[in-house]
């Protein structure tokens, strides 16, 4: 007799119009833990600026939760390891990292990038811009440089840069779930006007590893919005300022080039 499937329902947060997918990372990386678990689940966008009396109650912070009889959880780690534990092997995949720095990297780009786009200060702009240039480099030299696995300790010949595709290895992990959405946004950002050279930056390093091409389609782009524009309100003329004089600060950085890797 076939095991039955598990009833799974994720609400996300609504974008502007209160019905499509908004650019909420926590839903978008749930999202994607379900898709590549393999669990059919129904998908109910939620406009968490109408939220009901109960909901309000639930989760006071604003953060969407995961009820499951009568635990209610709120943060996305907590519900993570909940998926992780529950839909286990031998009938769904694990998707925990096997490298612990994989979780970790590239983390600080998106709070680095949101710090510095929304920043009203011009005498913080030098050192948000060096933060997140130096938050880049770094997850571009995770990515780079070879796992433990790729290592082959026999040979005397340098490893040279790593060519796995994702941050674990050539398969999508939780630490991928959690960094893609984010990065995401960051790209989505950047594709308006002067955001375009910037964008080509980012795209310079390893990370366009993680937001390229290589992604699986069905499994990140549905769980992500078709666009941000509507879902960026401090998009203003001054941040596109601030983004262009950026770009004019990273062309001079060298050691972003790819002609260095």
């Amino acid at each position: 007799m076939a095991e039955e499937q598990p009833q799974v329902e994720l609400f996300v947060k609504a974008g502007s119009d209160g019905a499509k997918i908004g650019n909420c990372p926590f839903s978008q990386r749930l999202f994607m833990v379900l898709w590549l678990k393999g669990v059919t689940f129904n998908v109910t966008t939620v406009d968490t600026k109408r939220r009901t009396e109960t909901v309000q109650k639930l989760c006071p912070g604003g953060q969407l939760p995961q009820m499951y009889g009568t635990e209610v959880h709120t943060d996305t780690n907590k519900i993570e390891e909940f998926l992780e534990a529950v839909l286990c092997p031998p009938r769904y995949p694990k998707l925990a990292a096997l490298n612990p720095e994989s979780n970790t990297a590239g983390l600080d780009i998106f709070a680095k990038f949101s710090a510095y786009i929304k920043n009203s200060n011009p005498a913080l702009n030098d050192n948000l811009e060096k933060g997140l240039l130096k938050a880049l480099k770094v997850l571009d030299n995770y990515l780079t440089s070879p796992l433990p696995e790729e290592v082959d300790e026999t040979s005397a010949e340098d490893e040279g840069i790593s060519q796995r595709k994702f941050l674990d290895g050539n398969e999508l992990t939780l630490a991928d779930c959690n960094l893609l959405p984010k990065l995401h946004i960051v790209q989505s950002l950047l594709q308006g006007h002067c955001l375009r050279e910037l964008r080509s930056m980012i795209q310079a390093v390893g990370a366009n590893r993680l937001a390229g091409s290589d992604i699986p389609q069905c499994c990140c782009k549905s769980a992500l919005p078709v666009s941000l524009t509507a879902e960026s309100p401090h998009q203003t003329k001054q941040a596109f300022l601030k983004i262009k004089a950026l770009t004019l600060f990273i062309t001079s950085v060298s050691t972003l080039s790819c002609g260095e890797k």
